[in-house]
């Protein structure tokens, strides 16, 4: 039976406490350096697809604006079928335009928000905010201060909103010095509480897919 209040499509994600995101290596981005639109595989803790996850923008977006660009990204089961669509504006993404903050929009397609990732200005720790439909404050992301990929995992930690206790983590996984150096495909993992709502861990994935683009996503 479908949960109650779950959107269509995300029943699975009521029975599991961790992803696993995989982003595709682009022939192009490695040989001439072109940026391509991002495509992830999301995948349980056995290796198996749940969800593919595509990029919609246009070329010139990519190659001018750089990982600060607008996108909509499409997140489709095992069938093709669309369920989860986020959105993300162009906005600056520096500590000195606290003004211009990013900000995420998770929807249950055609196009009803399920919730929101929205930055929290800092002068040095990357720190968000998820939030549910209604706009209202759920849970805190916090990260290091450094998120050089320096050979180690760099881990993004989900907090409770008075940020007392840790529930969950975003993960930036190492990936070998090859795929660091040359390319900007990133792994990462999520983990939150198997009982947390479960448009709320949606959020919390495209709070991982923000995180690559302003953290991990800087093409060399």
């Amino acid at each position: 039976m479908k949960p109650l209040g779950c959107p269509s499509g995300l029943e699975y994600l009521t029975q599991i406490d961790q992803l696993l995101i995989q982003q595709k290596l682009e022939l192009a981005e490695i040989i001439i350096g072109w940026e391509s639109r991002n495509k992830y595989l999301v995948k349980n803790t056995l290796g198996q697809q749940i969800f593919y996850v595509a990029e919609e923008n246009d070329c010139c977006t990519r190659n001018c604006c750089g990982p600060i660009r607008s996108f909509v990204l499409h997140i489709e089961d095992n069938t093709g079928q669309e369920v989860i669509r986020i959105t993300r504006p162009l906005r600056c993404d520096s500590c000195f335009c606290p003004c211009c903050l990013q900000e995420l929009e998770v929807q249950s397609p055609p196009g009803t928000p399920i919730g929101y990732v929205v930055q929290n200005w800092h002068p040095c720790l990357p720190k968000y905010t998820i939030q549910n439909e209604n706009k209202q404050d759920v849970l805190k992301i916090a990260g290091p201060c450094w998120t050089c990929k320096c050979c180690s995992d760099v881990n993004f930690e989900v907090l409770s909103l008075d940020e007392s206790q840790a529930v969950g983590r975003i993960s930036k996984q190492w990936t070998g010095i090859f795929q660091e150096a040359f390319t900007d495909a990133d792994n990462f993992g999520i983990q939150f509480p198997m009982d947390l709502d479960v448009k709320m861990k949606a959020v919390l994935l495209g709070a991982c897919f923000l995180i690559d683009f302003m953290f991990f996503e800087h093409n060399e």
